[in-house]
């Protein structure tokens, strides 16, 4: 094309014009049939449509309506030739279409045959992808294997404690394909969120180290910490005399997995008792100092090092009795606990809820309901309710549990 011809082709005469041509086309597949119109013309469009039509349209026309075969015939090589040309080929939106969708459907019968289709958080992963056009745009770069990647790394969860870069290579064959912030990352990420009843996939490094940690994967080892009150040990190794000189003072610690990779812990108290929330923990060694008997905090969903501690501590012959906040998300901690570790629940009783729920004002309940099997009253009366009741309001009671004299 001319270069002379082509700065006429931009100029205010035929831009919108030919803009207008574009999207017709694209919509139809490149098919040259019927027509496009502009409203409030410019004089120059006026003057250009009046030159391709051969038929005079006055000053005072509102709308110009022009066929594509006109235009097609009017322009030197054609329509499509000068469209390509000018802004590159026109697109064919229909056929576009038709690839995603065939792309999509070989996505989603391919993740079918993964080992936890029939899960029901799998479906709604996938569906909750396929809405939000996750997949759509997998296909359109290119990156549909990524699903596939995915599903081998769901199929291998939950695992025991399995380093992160050990999971990618064994799914995928690349040590950094689940690095923090990659695509399969997320992807995966997006299933234990639902795998674990959560509204949305943290945005915090720390939120989705510990959802990694709900499904046995380890992020870093130094960063999965438990922090604990009085937790006494058997040994004589370094992390042990740790424990045990902050047990004699009262004071609260924290342990990491790594610290137990290295130096494993063998807790040595018939009896510990875990909450949830750290005000708890914090109240007990200020209030009760080193008469407190052995407390574990999980804050929030247990991490990796504290499944790995209590899980010695049961071997060892300790008895765990367990609580959370009285909230959906709550229950499941502790019968996830009852299951794991065989722990009991600690005030966990409908009879504790009402306490509790008397004593003030609560948080609406939100999330997915959960059952409390070790007392199906409790959650009935925690959804007739619709109230949730935290950890910090049990306080003195929790205290009475914890005291030396109890």
């Amino acid at each position: 094309m001319r270069d002379d011809l082509r700065d006429d082709l931009r100029g205010d005469g035929w831009r919108r014009l030919l803009a207008t041509a574009r999207r017709r086309l694209e919509r139809t597949g490149g098919v040259i049939e019927g027509s496009v119109g502009l409203t409030e013309p410019s004089e120059a469009e006026r003057r250009v449509v009046i030159g391709i039509t051969g038929t005079y349209r006055p000053e005072t026309v509102k709308r110009l309506t022009v066929q594509l075969a006109e235009l097609d015939r009017a322009l030197p090589g054609g329509l499509l030739s000068t469209l390509a040309a000018l802004g590159g080929p026109v697109r064919n939106r229909p056929a576009e279409r038709a690839a995603e969708d065939s792309g999509r459907q070989e996505l989603l019968a391919a993740a079918g045959a993964a080992k936890c289709a029939a899960q029901p958080w799998f479906a709604a992963w996938l569906s909750t992808m396929a809405a939000d056009g996750t997949l759509t745009r997998l296909v359109r770069r290119g990156d549909t294997h990524l699903i596939g990647w995915a599903t081998a790394v769901l199929d291998q969860l939950p695992a025991a404690s399995v380093p992160l870069p050990v999971l990618a290579e064994s799914a995928t064959g690349d040590t950094k394909a689940l690095v923090p912030g990659s695509p399969l990352a997320t992807l995966v990420l997006r299933a234990l969120a639902l795998r674990s009843h959560s509204a949305a996939v943290p945005s915090d490094r720390a939120g989705q180290r510990a959802l990694w940690e709900s499904a046995g994967v380890i992020v870093d080892d130094l960063a999965s910490q438990v922090l604990l009150l009085n937790v006494r040990t058997r040994g004589d190794d370094v992390v042990s005399r740790w424990l045990n000189d902050a047990a004699a003072f009262g004071i609260p610690f924290r342990l990491t997995l790594h610290q137990q990779g290295e130096h494993p812990v063998v807790p040595a108290a018939e009896e510990i008792f875990v909450c949830e929330n750290p005000a708890v923990l914090r109240a007990a060694a200020a209030e009760l100092g080193n008469r407190s008997a052995a407390l574990v905090c999980t804050e929030g969903i247990p991490s990796a090092a504290c499944h790995k501690l209590l899980a010695a501590a049961v071997a060892a012959g300790s008895l765990l009795r367990w609580r959370a906040d009285f909230d959906w998300t709550g229950l499941r901690i502790v019968g996830a606990a009852a299951v794991r570790h065989g722990a009991s629940p600690w005030r966990m009783s409908a009879a504790d809820y009402a306490a509790g729920l008397a004593d003030g004002e609560s948080t609406p309940l939100t999330g997915n309901r959960s059952g409390s099997p070790w007392d199906p009253a409790l959650a009935e009366r925690m959804a007739a309710e619709g109230r949730a009741v935290m950890e910090e309001r049990l306080i003195p009671a929790l205290h009475t549990d914890l005291s030396a004299d109890a």
